[in-house]
Order: C-alpha cells, then structure tokens, then sequence
C-alpha cells in the first residue's frame, strides 16, 4: 500500500484513525526486512553486547547522506576495528590508531574518529558500557534528555578539536539529535520484531523521536507537529503527541512516519 496524503480530507482523521494509520504503517516497516537496507544492519552484525552498542553509537554518528554509503563507510570503521568494535575500544593503543589514517565521511574524518575512539575508551574507564552510563543518569533521577546532555559534557572531557563537536548534536542549543535519538532507540526498544535490541535498562517510554525531515514532514501533514523548525522543542512535542498513542512505547511510531516519508508516495 502507498501511503498518500491529501489535505483536504487529513483534518477529518479522527484519533482513533489516525491510531490505526500509525499503527499500520509501523507493523509493515519495523519487521526484518527493514535491516537490509538501513543503517542498523551494521550494528547486527555482532552478538556481544558491547560490540553492538560501540557499532550502533559509531554508525549513528555517521548517518547522514545516502544509505548507502553510510552503510559502506559504516561497515569500514568495523573493519578498521578488525570486525571486534568492543575489543578494540577496550585495548588500541597508538600504533592501532594509524588504519584511520584517511578515513572519511562527508565532513566527519580521520580526527574526528581518532577522538571519538579516545573519547569511547575514556568513558569505559569509568562505566561498564554506554548502556550503563545511561541507566546511571536514567536512574539517578534524570530524564533520557539530561542524561543525553550529561553524556555529551562526558565525551568531550579531553582535549578536542572544536570542529568535531558537530558531530555529536548539542540539545542545549536546540539540536534535535537525530542520529543519537536512533542509536537510544536501537540500544532501548524491546519487542519481537527483529530490528531494535533493547539491551539497555531504560524504559521505552522514555525515548524520544528521531526526528528528520522525512518523519518531521509526515508529522506536520498528520497534524501532530506544529512547529516549522526540526529542533528539539519540536522532537518534544512530537514525542508528546505520540505519547497519547502508545504512553509505553511512543518511539515506535518512528518507524511508521519515517517509513512514510522516506518511501513512499505522497500528493502535495
């Protein structure tokens, strides 16, 4: 079924269809064929969960641009790794770190992963795992966006670049950090349908949407999202707004708008 919008007609959707629209679209995407040809495939090459979320946090980072290439260059940070992400974070030492030499996606380089794996290695001196640093913040009575912030302040502890702060989105400036969104839905989601891991001790409810402009766009035709601008004021209030339709598991629905807007036909 191809999905189209006519204006005319979507402020007549009650809730109740708009539910099931929702819930429809996100039963047909979030099933194992969705992998193949998204980023999360790389992340599910590995079964340890250390190597997951390394791969996961890696491959967000560089999710922007065509698919493709950032599945290729994705897989290429794994290799560079020797395919063992978690092994090598916990032991490269200097020698290790020349294979980067040359590395580059768009605008994120050899600098910005030589500080990303230091940065990496520097929180594992300190937690057990991404994962537990999150649950620590999550459970000491911060919301999953403070400890989005908390981690950030975390990461760029050591002496850095100015310019690779841009590849980690800043939430206090009003960032709608898509690409860390996805990795905490990746690492967070619970169900039995194949894509998400849920390997972490957060609640779903939790989550916040990653928000782009394919999902931002079918949000605002849906009438869900007011706001013009996809910053985190917006992430916030569509989060909100899904919230009414699953309080337990709002997130999901990410699949369903994104799905929406990145395949499917839709009239003006």
């Amino acid at each position: 079924m191809l999905f189209s919008l006519i204006p005319e007609k979507i402020f007549f959707m009650n809730h109740q269809q708009l539910k099931d629209l929702l819930e429809e679209r996100y039963r047909h995407y979030n099933q194992p064929g969705f992998i193949a040809s998204d980023p999360v495939q790389v992340p599910h090459l590995f079964t340890d969960k250390k190597d997951i979320e390394i791969a996961g946090f890696l491959t967000a980072v560089i999710a922007w641009g065509q698919r493709k290439t950032i599945i290729t260059n994705a897989k290429r940070l794994m290799e560079l790794m020797d395919n063992a992400p978690g092994d090598f974070i916990l032991h490269a030492k200097g020698k290790d770190m020349q294979k980067f030499e040359g590395f580059v996606h768009r605008t994120f380089n050899s600098d910005d992963i030589l500080y990303f794996i230091h940065a990496l290695q520097n929180i594992y001196t300190h937690d057990e795992s991404l994962g537990a640093f999150f649950s620590k913040n999550y459970h000491h009575g911060l919301s999953l966006k403070s400890s989005i912030i908390a981690f950030r302040k975390v990461f760029f502890d050591l002496p850095h670049l100015k310019r690779t702060e841009k590849h980690f989105a800043n939430i206090e400036k009003k960032a709608s950090a898509k690409r860390i969104n996805m990795f905490l839905r990746w690492m967070v989601r619970k169900d039995d349908r194949g894509v998400d891991f849920g390997i972490w001790d957060i609640p779903m409810s939790a989550l916040y949407i990653p928000l782009d402009v394919h999902s931002g766009r079918v949000a605002r035709q849906l009438g869900l999202l007011s706001r013009e601008q996809d910053n985190w004021p917006a992430v916030e209030e569509l989060t909100a707004k899904l919230r009414v339709f699953d309080p337990y598991d709002p997130v999901k629905y990410d699949y369903a708008l994104f799905g929406m807007g990145a395949f499917e036909k839709q009239k003006p």
